[in-house]
Protein backbone atom coordinates (compact mmCIF):
# COMPACT_ATOMS: atom_id res chain seq x y z
CA UNK A 1 0.00 0.00 0.00
CA UNK A 2 2.87 2.49 0.87
CA UNK A 3 4.53 1.72 -2.27
CA UNK A 4 1.65 2.34 -4.65
CA UNK A 5 1.47 5.70 -2.29
CA UNK A 6 4.61 6.51 -3.21
CA UNK A 7 4.24 5.75 -7.19
CA UNK A 8 1.40 8.18 -7.10
CA UNK A 9 1.44 11.21 -9.37
CA UNK A 10 -0.03 13.68 -6.89
CA UNK A 11 2.71 12.42 -4.44
CA UNK A 12 5.55 13.56 -5.87
CA UNK A 13 3.73 16.12 -7.45
CA UNK A 14 3.53 17.46 -3.90
CA UNK A 15 7.03 16.71 -2.96
CA UNK A 16 8.39 18.02 -5.63
CA UNK A 17 6.66 21.62 -4.76
CA UNK A 18 8.64 21.50 -1.39
CA UNK A 19 11.73 21.32 -3.29
CA UNK A 20 10.61 23.71 -5.49
CA UNK A 21 9.01 26.25 -2.87
CA UNK A 22 11.84 26.33 -0.63
CA UNK A 23 14.40 26.77 -3.56
CA UNK A 24 12.75 29.83 -4.32
CA UNK A 25 12.11 31.04 -1.00
CA UNK A 26 15.99 30.95 0.02
CA UNK A 27 16.71 32.51 -3.20
CA UNK A 28 14.63 35.53 -2.85
CA UNK A 29 15.29 35.45 0.90
CA UNK A 30 18.97 35.21 0.81
CA UNK A 31 19.24 37.65 -2.18
CA UNK A 32 17.55 40.34 -0.43
CA UNK A 33 19.87 40.12 3.25
CA UNK A 34 22.93 40.64 0.66
CA UNK A 35 24.43 43.91 1.49
CA UNK A 36 25.35 46.04 -1.85
CA UNK A 37 26.15 49.14 -0.40
CA UNK A 38 28.43 50.17 2.87
CA UNK A 39 25.02 51.05 5.22
CA UNK A 40 23.10 48.72 7.28
CA UNK A 41 20.89 45.94 6.87
CA UNK A 42 17.97 47.11 5.58
CA UNK A 43 15.64 45.37 7.93
CA UNK A 44 12.51 46.01 6.58
CA UNK A 45 13.43 45.02 3.20
CA UNK A 46 14.77 41.63 4.25
CA UNK A 47 11.16 40.93 6.46
CA UNK A 48 9.54 41.55 3.41
CA UNK A 49 11.29 39.90 0.94
CA UNK A 50 10.79 36.45 3.19
CA UNK A 51 7.27 37.58 3.99
CA UNK A 52 6.16 38.44 0.53
CA UNK A 53 8.15 35.22 -0.65
CA UNK A 54 6.12 32.70 1.41
CA UNK A 55 3.13 34.84 1.21
CA UNK A 56 3.31 34.30 -2.83
CA UNK A 57 4.23 30.35 -2.54
CA UNK A 58 1.33 29.56 -0.49
CA UNK A 59 -0.50 31.23 -2.56
CA UNK A 60 0.61 29.57 -5.91
CA UNK A 61 1.08 25.72 -4.31
CA UNK A 62 -0.42 25.80 -0.84
CA UNK A 63 -3.15 23.24 -3.43
CA UNK A 64 -0.18 21.18 -4.30
CA UNK A 65 1.25 20.57 -1.38
CA UNK A 66 0.15 22.77 1.66
CA UNK A 67 3.59 24.60 0.97
CA UNK A 68 5.25 24.17 3.99
CA UNK A 69 8.58 25.58 2.89
CA UNK A 70 9.99 24.77 6.11
CA UNK A 71 10.96 21.82 7.97
CA UNK A 72 9.75 22.87 11.58
CA UNK A 73 5.79 23.56 10.12
CA UNK A 74 6.33 20.19 8.20
CA UNK A 75 7.01 18.26 11.71
CA UNK A 76 4.48 20.60 13.80
CA UNK A 77 2.10 19.01 11.32
CA UNK A 78 3.40 15.73 11.80
CA UNK A 79 2.90 15.74 15.72
CA UNK A 80 -0.34 16.91 15.31
CA UNK A 81 -0.88 13.85 13.11
CA UNK A 82 -2.40 16.21 10.18
CA UNK A 83 -0.43 14.16 7.38
CA UNK A 84 1.92 10.84 7.31
CA UNK A 85 5.20 10.29 8.69
CA UNK A 86 6.14 8.99 5.29
CA UNK A 87 5.01 12.65 3.49
CA UNK A 88 6.52 14.40 6.34
CA UNK A 89 10.30 12.48 5.76
CA UNK A 90 9.91 12.97 2.24
CA UNK A 91 8.66 16.75 2.32
CA UNK A 92 11.82 17.78 4.83
CA UNK A 93 14.06 15.86 2.41
CA UNK A 94 12.73 18.09 -0.53
CA UNK A 95 12.81 21.20 1.32
CA UNK A 96 16.51 21.19 2.51
CA UNK A 97 17.92 19.86 -0.82
CA UNK A 98 15.44 23.04 -2.28
CA UNK A 99 16.94 25.39 0.31
CA UNK A 100 20.13 23.87 -0.88
CA UNK A 101 19.93 24.26 -4.38
CA UNK A 102 18.39 28.09 -4.02
CA UNK A 103 21.87 29.00 -2.12
CA UNK A 104 23.89 27.59 -5.02
CA UNK A 105 22.31 29.27 -7.74
CA UNK A 106 22.49 32.80 -5.66
CA UNK A 107 26.23 31.61 -4.74
CA UNK A 108 26.96 31.11 -8.55
CA UNK A 109 25.02 34.28 -9.70
CA UNK A 110 26.37 36.87 -7.27
CA UNK A 111 29.40 38.76 -7.27
CA UNK A 112 32.34 37.12 -5.07
CA UNK A 113 32.36 40.81 -3.33
CA UNK A 114 28.85 40.69 -2.66
CA UNK A 115 27.93 37.11 -1.53
CA UNK A 116 30.05 37.17 1.67
CA UNK A 117 28.76 34.72 3.99
CA UNK A 118 25.35 34.29 1.69
CA UNK A 119 23.13 36.25 5.15
CA UNK A 120 24.56 32.97 6.99
CA UNK A 121 22.40 32.77 10.30
CA UNK A 122 25.07 32.37 13.28
CA UNK A 123 24.64 33.27 16.95
CA UNK A 124 27.19 34.12 19.47
CA UNK A 125 25.23 33.01 22.31
CA UNK A 126 23.44 29.21 22.67
CA UNK A 127 20.81 30.66 24.92
CA UNK A 128 19.24 32.50 21.55
CA UNK A 129 17.88 28.98 20.66
CA UNK A 130 15.34 30.07 23.48
CA UNK A 131 14.15 32.99 21.39
CA UNK A 132 14.27 30.87 18.13
CA UNK A 133 11.51 29.17 20.07
CA UNK A 134 9.02 32.02 20.60
CA UNK A 135 9.70 33.38 16.90
CA UNK A 136 8.82 30.30 15.67
CA UNK A 137 5.60 29.61 17.75
CA UNK A 138 3.48 32.19 16.58
CA UNK A 139 4.86 31.28 13.24
CA UNK A 140 3.50 28.18 13.50
CA UNK A 141 0.34 28.84 15.30
CA UNK A 142 -0.84 31.37 12.26
CA UNK A 143 0.04 28.42 9.95
CA UNK A 144 -2.24 26.37 12.34
CA UNK A 145 -4.94 28.72 12.25
CA UNK A 146 -5.38 29.90 8.64
CA UNK A 147 -5.15 26.42 7.90
CA UNK A 148 -7.75 24.86 9.68
CA UNK A 149 -10.36 23.70 7.48
CA UNK A 150 -12.81 24.19 10.65
CA UNK A 151 -12.89 27.72 10.20
CA UNK A 152 -15.73 27.85 7.85
CA UNK A 153 -15.78 31.93 8.44
CA UNK A 154 -12.26 32.58 7.51
CA UNK A 155 -11.56 35.93 7.73
CA UNK A 156 -8.77 37.76 4.92
CA UNK A 157 -6.42 36.02 2.89
CA UNK A 158 -4.46 33.31 4.16
CA UNK A 159 -1.78 33.23 2.42
CA UNK A 160 -0.88 37.09 3.31
CA UNK A 161 -1.63 35.88 6.94
CA UNK A 162 1.35 33.41 6.50
CA UNK A 163 3.39 36.32 4.87
CA UNK A 164 2.86 38.76 7.34
CA UNK A 165 3.18 36.36 10.34
CA UNK A 166 7.02 35.24 8.78
CA UNK A 167 7.67 39.08 8.20
CA UNK A 168 6.82 39.95 11.95
CA UNK A 169 9.47 37.25 13.18
CA UNK A 170 12.34 38.86 11.31
CA UNK A 171 11.21 42.56 12.04
CA UNK A 172 11.79 41.25 15.62
CA UNK A 173 14.72 38.55 15.35
CA UNK A 174 16.71 39.59 12.78
CA UNK A 175 19.11 41.12 14.88
CA UNK A 176 19.06 38.65 17.60
CA UNK A 177 19.40 35.34 15.70
CA UNK A 178 19.02 36.25 11.91
CA UNK A 179 15.29 35.12 12.32
CA UNK A 180 16.03 31.39 11.68
CA UNK A 181 13.20 30.12 12.40
CA UNK A 182 13.49 27.73 9.12
CA UNK A 183 16.12 25.45 9.38
CA UNK A 184 15.85 24.95 6.08
CA UNK A 185 17.18 28.58 5.01
CA UNK A 186 20.02 28.53 7.82
CA UNK A 187 20.86 25.09 6.47
CA UNK A 188 21.66 26.25 2.90
CA UNK A 189 24.19 28.73 3.42
CA UNK A 190 26.00 26.56 5.72
CA UNK A 191 26.95 24.23 3.48
CA UNK A 192 27.49 26.61 0.63
CA UNK A 193 29.99 28.20 2.75
CA UNK A 194 31.01 25.39 4.82
CA UNK A 195 29.94 27.02 8.42
CA UNK A 196 28.36 25.09 10.78
CA UNK A 197 29.44 27.33 13.88
CA UNK A 198 26.28 26.47 16.35
CA UNK A 199 24.58 25.56 13.74
CA UNK A 200 22.37 23.31 15.74
CA UNK A 201 20.43 25.97 17.80
CA UNK A 202 18.84 26.66 14.21
CA UNK A 203 17.10 23.14 14.06
CA UNK A 204 16.49 22.90 17.97
CA UNK A 205 15.03 26.11 18.36
CA UNK A 206 12.91 26.11 15.65
CA UNK A 207 11.65 22.42 15.75
CA UNK A 208 10.96 23.21 19.21
CA UNK A 209 8.80 26.18 18.93
CA UNK A 210 7.11 24.66 16.05
CA UNK A 211 6.39 21.56 18.07
CA UNK A 212 5.16 22.98 21.28
CA UNK A 213 2.77 25.62 18.66
CA UNK A 214 0.81 22.88 17.50
CA UNK A 215 0.58 20.96 20.71
CA UNK A 216 -0.88 24.25 22.12
CA UNK A 217 -3.35 25.02 18.76
CA UNK A 218 -4.45 21.17 18.37
CA UNK A 219 -5.02 20.24 22.30
CA UNK A 220 -5.44 23.91 23.90
CA UNK A 221 -6.85 26.33 21.44
CA UNK A 222 -8.77 24.65 19.21
CA UNK A 223 -8.61 20.77 19.72
CA UNK A 224 -9.03 18.29 17.91
CA UNK A 225 -10.97 15.30 19.19
CA UNK A 226 -8.99 12.41 17.99
CA UNK A 227 -8.39 9.56 19.40
CA UNK A 228 -4.75 7.52 19.65
CA UNK A 229 -6.20 5.17 17.22
CA UNK A 230 -7.10 7.48 14.81
CA UNK A 231 -4.19 9.71 14.69
CA UNK A 232 -1.79 6.27 14.28
CA UNK A 233 -4.20 5.55 11.89
CA UNK A 234 -3.12 9.22 9.66
CA UNK A 235 0.62 8.68 10.53
CA UNK A 236 0.89 5.46 9.10
CA UNK A 237 -0.63 6.98 5.60
CA UNK A 238 -4.03 4.71 7.15
CA UNK A 239 -6.26 7.21 6.85
CA UNK A 240 -6.71 11.09 5.53
CA UNK A 241 -6.61 13.76 8.26
CA UNK A 242 -9.37 16.22 8.46
CA UNK A 243 -8.24 19.11 5.84
CA UNK A 244 -6.47 16.58 3.69
CA UNK A 245 -7.85 16.30 0.14
CA UNK A 246 -7.80 13.73 -2.28
CA UNK A 247 -6.99 14.41 -6.23
CA UNK A 248 -9.98 15.31 -7.92
CA UNK A 249 -12.27 16.31 -4.95
CA UNK A 250 -14.42 19.17 -5.83
CA UNK A 251 -13.82 20.60 -2.55
CA UNK A 252 -11.80 23.53 -2.61
CA UNK A 253 -8.06 22.27 -1.33
CA UNK A 254 -5.87 25.08 -1.61
CA UNK A 255 -4.63 25.66 1.67
CA UNK A 256 -4.76 22.00 2.61
CA UNK A 257 -2.40 19.23 2.85
CA UNK A 258 -3.02 16.16 0.16
CA UNK A 259 -3.08 12.63 1.38
CA UNK A 260 -0.20 10.40 1.79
Amino acid sequence: MKGLRVRSPSFWRAVFAEFFATMIYVFFGLGASLRWGVGPLNVLQVALAFGLAAATLVQVLGHVSGAHVNPAVTFAFLVGAQLSLLRAVFYMVAQVLGGVAGAAVLYGLTPAAIRGNLALNTVTWRGMGGLLIFLTLQFVLCFFATYDERHNGRVGSVALAIGFSLALGHLFGIYYTGAGMNPARSFAPAVITRNFSNHWVYWVGPILGATLAGLLYDFVLCPRMRGLAERLAILKGEQVAEGQSREGSKTDPRFRTPDP
